[in-house]
């Protein structure tokens, strides 16, 4: 008994969470249950509908005329600014700021306890910065699988549907990182590096992770379903292996430090170097097409690779357990 008791204060302690919180009388399973209710309702209905009125100063016409042009937005380069501010707003109220009253009026839970419920070593980012970009070499080999899965004779019906979704948000998304200007790549680098980075962070490994942790007292079962899940609220089907390799990545990395800028750096870097590549490409100083699914590394490079960024994770993971034998020793 008292071992199990030194158990659960040592991964609410870990978390960051007060004895208050750990006693909630909402079950973890339907607190992380509403918590992706919730974020979903303001990602997909409430921070769209705040961008669309947002928008409206940028576009010419009035709302009907909106809505018109974001139902073809590719035929409509005008509103792609409408676009940019839409796609901010969904994610700054839809995985930021509505989760974060979430976690405010039911645990008393500000953003600053996420972020400081471990001490900050900064020399780590630079590993992690290492570790996002090999393990982007990695996952390429994955990202080229999923994109040419065929599934079964069976399946045909639901694979066209996919393919067909699918193609459209990739034009959506070519469209989107088509820059025209400098001040344009600035804001798509805001709206598909910074806040993602921030907001996807916070509600999957900043809350949700917790709450499965806590559900299933399975760190390894927390992190792989919050990563399935977080590749699903992509809705991407020929890229759902890849992300949901990615999610976990990054659940591993909040899990082994504690510290949820260890993933939301992570992701930022992961997000943040295609935005540059693709802008490099487009302004002819690269040759790196990252859009492209056709391309895959060598195996013996993809080998390489995987060596490395094994070693990376293997480090970080004995750093933060060194420092919390440490902290536990004292």
């Amino acid at each position: 008994m008292k071992t199990a008791l030194f158990a659960n204060c040592k991964i609410n302690c870990f978390y960051g969470m007060t004895e208050l919180e750990a006693e909630s009388k909402i079950h973890p399973l339907n607190m992380a249950i509403l918590t992706l209710l919730v974020a979903t309702l303001g990602f997909v209905i409430i921070g769209p509908l705040i961008g669309v009125f947002l928008a409206l100063p940028f576009v010419e016409g009035n709302f009907l005329d909106q809505m018109q042009y974001l139902a073809d937005p590719v035929n409509h380069p005008e509103i792609k600014l409408a676009l940019y501010i839409m796609q901010g707003c969904a994610t700054f109220f839809g995985l930021a700021l509505i989760p974060l009253i979430l976690s405010f009026s039911i645990f008393r839970k500000g953003l600053r306890s996420f972020l400081t419920s471990s001490k900050t070593h900064w020399q780590m980012f630079g590993i992690v910065l290492f570790i996002t970009i090999t393990f982007m070499a990695v996952n390429s080999a994955f990202i080229y699988w999923n994109a040419n899965l065929q599934f079964p004779e069976s399946m045909s019906g639901f694979e066209s549907w996919a393919r067909s979704y699918e193609e459209k948000a990739e034009e959506l998304t070519k469209f989107m990182t088509s820059f025209s200007s400098t001040n344009e790549f600035l804001l798509a680098f805001l709206v598909i590096a910074i806040l993602p980075a921030i907001g996807e962070e916070f509600v999957f490994r900043g809350m949700l992770q917790q709450q499965l942790l806590k559900a299933s007292n399975n760190a390894h079962l927390a992190i792989w379903t919050t990563a399935i899940l977080f590749s699903a609220f992509h809705l991407q089907f020929f890229g759902f292996v890849p992300r949901v390799l990615l999610g976990a990545l990054f659940g591993y990395l909040f899990y082994w430090s504690g510290n949820l800028w260890m993933p939301m750096f992570a992701h930022f870097v992961n997000n943040g170097f295609s935005v540059i590549a693709l802008y490099l490409n487009q302004k002819g100083l690269v040759d790196i097409d990252v859009e492209s699914t056709d391309v895959v590394a060598p195996w013996p490079v993809i080998a390489i690779f995987t060596m490395i960024s094994g070693g990376l994770l293997f480090y970080f993971k004995k750093f933060y357990n060194q420092k919390e034998t440490l902290v536990d020793g004292r």
